[in-house]
């Protein structure tokens, strides 16, 4: 019943989010919440200013109605529901007003580093503090080897990094057409599996939701894109990847399945330590994706190749956790 339950829901949401476009899409037109793009970034994008962008309303509107729905009809809707949906809706409010600022008021940078850091550290502790209040445990477990290690109140500590981090991580990805929304389906896809091996059906159903949402977005997203998701959206997810890791108990295997962000991640890291320490860049461009694409790779090449090593990294963490551990 769960296993048809997660593949209805995926349904569900790939059409909510299909047939939210032609409503939304041309709404942001309208209100001209079009993409500025960067001078910094590769000239090639400049030919992209102007296309909507907050798409991500498309997935917030989809993931919630979709994960209320079925998990009212098939499940019920747990603690853990109301949890994965305060850290989703929340952080993508936070890129909501970030986008906001940016596309409507002008202002490039949109939300200062310490306003959109103020807001997410509020979001993880209260998402902490209810985990605590329910008995949840603060062990985290090493993956393939059953071994596990109490982190007691520090946990609280790893929540705020795992949220925070991820959340950047997925937006720092958020680059090329068609990237996020396709990396993104594969690991929130990997998730829903796990959290069905592991008897989760609330949490695998509202994985699928994300898959669901994030796949009918991608029509509209793929090269040539129509429509961007904006922080509205990357932020979001990267919150609604980090609280399903927490909620599962597979902390440390967010970092396998998450792997393309990782990379992203530390490609930033790297050219920035590098120019600072050695006033040499490592990457034509940072994050990695623009490095291959002044490398000559076309946009459509570079997205695909990411998307593939998305797969291969979330086949291996269901390899670990199903087989291994």
């Amino acid at each position: 019943m769960v296993a048809q339950s997660i593949l209805i829901t995926l349904i569900a949401g790939f059409l909510i989010a299909v047939l939210l476009s032609p409503i939304m899409i041309p709404m942001l037109r309208r209100l001209k919440f079009g993409q500025a793009i960067r001078d910094e970034g590769p000239k090639s994008h400049q030919k992209k200013s102007g296309t909507p962008t907050m798409g991500g309303v498309m997935i917030l509107l989809s993931v919630l109605i979709t994960t209320l729905l079925m998990t009212s009809i098939f499940l019920e809707v747990t603690v853990e529901v109301w949890l994965l949906l305060l850290v989703t809706i929340g952080f993508g409010v936070l890129g909501f007003l970030d986008d906001f600022i940016k596309v409507v008021m002008k202002r490039n940078l949109g939300l200062t580093s310490k306003q959109k850091l103020a807001g997410q550290l509020v979001i993880s502790v209260i998402f902490y503090v209810v985990l605590a209040q329910s008995g949840f445990s603060t062990e985290v477990t090493i993956p393939g080897t059953g071994m596990g290690i109490d982190f007691g109140i520090a946990y609280l500590i790893l929540v705020i990094l795992m949220l925070v981090g991820a959340s950047n991580a997925v937006n720092l990805t958020d680059g090329l057409d068609g990237l996020l929304a396709g990396t993104g389906a594969i690991a929130f896809g990997a998730f829903a599996v796990l959290a069905w091996n592991a008897g989760m059906g609330e949490v695998a159903v509202f994985s699928a939701a994300v898959v669901g949402a994030v796949l009918g977005f991608l029509v509209f997203n793929a090269h040539p894109a129509k429509v961007f998701m904006g922080d509205t959206g990357s932020l979001a997810l990267g919150g609604a990847i980090a609280a399903i890791a927490i909620i599962t108990k597979m902390e440390i295997l967010l970092i396998i399945i998450g792997g393309v962000f990782v990379i992203e991640t530390l490609s930033v890291i790297i050219q920035v330590l590098s120019f600072k320490l050695r006033g040499k860049r490592i990457f034509k461009m940072s994050p990695l994706h623009h490095h291959y694409e002044l490398s000559g790779w076309s946009e459509w090449r570079v997205v695909m190749t990411f998307w593939l090593a998305g797969l291969i990294f979330a086949v291996l963490g269901i390899y670990i956790e199903v087989w291994i551990t």
